[in-house]
Parts: structure tokens; C-alpha cells; sequence
């Protein structure tokens, strides 16, 4: 045998022990999901992974290999939870819409191996995680061309559901149509409302009218039924050939770097975190909000991002939301969050996640 052939029969033989070690090491997750769900303890657990983490990485003698090693791990450790939110039954997640819609792409790139639940609503997505129908939720939060999911932002405040995860999606819309169809055939667009706004200089240089729909998926799949080369769809690659659809126009977003952030809600806040969110309320009177501002910005903490919402059913009121740059058990998070409850009405952790 020549080198190649020599370094293959190395590696073969390495893989028929991996397979036999993965196995062996997932029976022993099992094991470990058994006895979480006997004693209700949560899947995930942040200072057992870092340990896990840094002991292990150790053990590999070459440097250069260390990192590569980590993020073998960091997958083996990631597939455990997934396995084990299998075992203990908490392997159903939420999202709002029809396969292929995006939220269902950011679930599958989120929760490759979880059993995927459609509801009609975001509302129903934040019932569902309540009820205990889904360990989790995915729902769309900003893009970085036509901003906010206002609504979505609105449903974590009047809820108690946190935000566990988030997930940047580049999102690339293109006009779908029936095969077969051409680009000047199209009389009507159908979209959610937010690709038809991403996709709104196109739309106005052929003076094509869109209808929004629930969303983008919902909409690729009415043009498909309607079997009318008249009528196109924005949404993604994936959803054209999920519903036998052809891509007319690729890349057809006003911004070329078009991303779309999902967050992941869940019961349960995760013990550790990069980031942290936080709503909060506070008296209509003149320096109240920049007090709040200016304790965030002397507690050390980087504000990056800031919105406000109006209350619901009550006028003229507003509550805010903010995201921090830092762990929220510090002790410096703990002390900020002590000052801010003396100077507002209302503060609630949303949020705790690594980005």
C-alpha cells in the first residue's frame, strides 16, 4: 500500500472504534436523561460543559489540534442534549407557519434531530411552550433591513415564557413561481409582510403588487396549488423545491446582507450566558429613562440594543427593552439589577443566552 492507502486503513480503523465509543458513550447519556427526568433537573448545564470542555481538551498533546478537538466535543455535547431531550420527551419545538417557512429553517438548523410543530400564530408558539406542548419555541425578532417583529417583542412581554437561544439566519428571498412561468407573466406577489418589504425596490421596478400572508412558506404554497403562472411567491430556495416551485428571480432583497434573528423561548432561563435582555418600565417623568440608561452604562455593561413598545391597553405608556454585553450572574448583574428595581416600576430578566 502507498501512503494514502496507509493513511485511510489508519482511519477506517479509528472510526470502527469511534462508532463503537459514540455508542457506548450515548447509552451512557441515556442513562443521565433517565435520571434528569426522575429528578427534574434541566437538560443543560453550563458549568458541567465547560468542565467537560476544559478537561478533555487538555488530554490532546498537540497544540494545534486543541481547538479542533473543542469543537468535536462542543457537536458530541450538543448531540447529547438533543438525545436527550429525545429520552425525556421534550424534543417537540414550536414555530409559527408551514414547512419551509423560515422559522422552520432556523428550527432545523437550531433542532436538526427535534420533532417539529407548526402552529397557526406566534401567540400559539408562546401557548404551546406554556402548556408544555413544545420544550421550545422559534419565532422571528428582527431583520436587519425592515427591523423589528414588533408583535413578537409584544408576546414576551405579556408572557413568561424566556429566550434561551439566538440564531442569526441570512435570509436570501427570491421570486417563485410555477415551472414554466416567466418573470413577465407575473401579475400578483404573495408573501409575509416582512419579505415583501425586503423586497420592495424589486417589487416597485416591475410594478408588481404584493398581497402579504401569513408567511412566506404559506404563500409558496398557495401559488403551487393554484397552478396560476400568474401569481409568484417570495420565499427561499428551500421552499420553491419543497412545493415544485421555480426560483424566476434569485437574490431579489434590497439588502444584500439581509439577516433575520430568531430567538428560542423556553420555561426555563439557561444558568450561564454572554448576554442578557431585560423589559422594564418606568415612571412617564423627565430623567427617569436616563437614569436607567446611565446605571447600565456606570455598572460597566455595553447596551446593545435598546427598543420601546407601547404598554398594552394603556395609552400613552411605554416599556423598554434592552440586551447587556456580560454574564448576568455577575456580581456587577446582580448589583445593576438591584439599582434598577429601586428606579423602576417593573424589571424582569427576558433573556440569557451566548452569542
Amino acid at each position: 500500500m502507498n501512503q494514502l492507502e496507509n493513511a485511510r486503513a489508519v482511519i477506517d480503523s479509528v472510526d470502527s472504534q469511534m462508532a463503537a465509543l459514540f455508542e457506548q458513550r450515548m447509552n451512557a447519556v441515556c442513562q443521565v436523561a433517565e435520571y434528569k427526568a426522575a429528578q427534574g433537573l434541566p437538560i443543560y448545564d453550563a458549568a458541567r460543559e465547560a468542565a467537560v470542555l476544559a478537561k478533555n481538551t487538555a488530554r490532546i498533546q498537540d497544540p494545534a489540534l486543541r481547538p479542533y478537538y473543542a469543537d468535536l466535543l462542543q457537536y458530541q455535547m450538543n448531540l447529547a442534549k438533543q438525545y436527550e431531550a429525545f429520552r425525556m420527551g421534550r424534543d417537540r419545538v414550536a414555530y409559527q407557519g408551514v414547512e419551509g417557512a423560515f422559522s422552520h429553517i432556523a428550527l432545523t438548523r437550531l433542532f436538526p434531530h427535534a420533532k417539529a410543530v407548526a402552529y397557526p400564530t406566534w401567540a400559539e408558539v408562546f401557548n404551546a411552550v406554556e402548556r408544555d406542548e413544545a420544550a421550545y419555541g422559534v419565532l422571528p425578532f428582527e431583520n436587519s433591513h425592515a427591523g423589528d417583529v414588533s408583535d413578537v417583542l409584544d408576546l414576551c412581554y405579556g408572557h413568561s415564557l424566556s429566550v434561551v437561544n439566538v440564531y442569526d439566519l441570512p435570509v436570501v428571498q427570491n421570486l417563485l413561481g410555477l415551472p414554466g412561468a416567466q418573470l413577465s407573466d407575473i401579475r400578483e406577489v404573495y408573501s409575509h409582510q416582512q419579505a415583501i418589504s425586503q423586497s420592495e425596490k424589486f417589487l416597485r421596478s416591475f410594478s408588481l403588487p404584493a398581497r402579504p400572508m401569513d408567511n412566506t412558506a404559506m404563500a409558496a404554497r398557495f401559488v403551487a396549488e393554484s397552478g396560476d403562472k400568474t401569481k409568484a411567491a417570495i420565499a427561499s430556495e428551500e421552499t420553491a423545491a419543497l412545493y415544485g416551485l421555480t426560483v424566476l428571480v434569485p437574490g431579489i432583497n434590497t439588502d444584500g446582507d439581509n439577516t433575520t434573528r430568531f430567538i428560542v423561548v423556553s420555561k426555563t432561563l439557561p444558568a450561564e450566558g454572554n448576554r442578557f435582555s431585560l423589559l422594564f418600565t418606568v415612571d412617564n417623568k423627565p430623567g427617569k429613562l436616563a437614569g436607567v440608561i446611565q446605571k447600565i452604562g456606570m455598572s460597566g455593561f455595553n447596551m446593545e440594543c435598546i427598543k420601546s413598545r407601547p404598554m398594552p391597553h394603556v395609552p400613552f405608556e411605554y416599556y423598554f427593552y434592552v440586551e447587556l454585553v456580560g454574564s448576568p450572574h455577575a456580581e456587577s448583574a446582580e448589583q445593576l439589577l438591584d439599582q434598577l428595581r429601586r428606579v423602576c416600576r417593573t424589571v424582569r430578566v427576558l433573556g440569557v443566552y451566548t452569542k
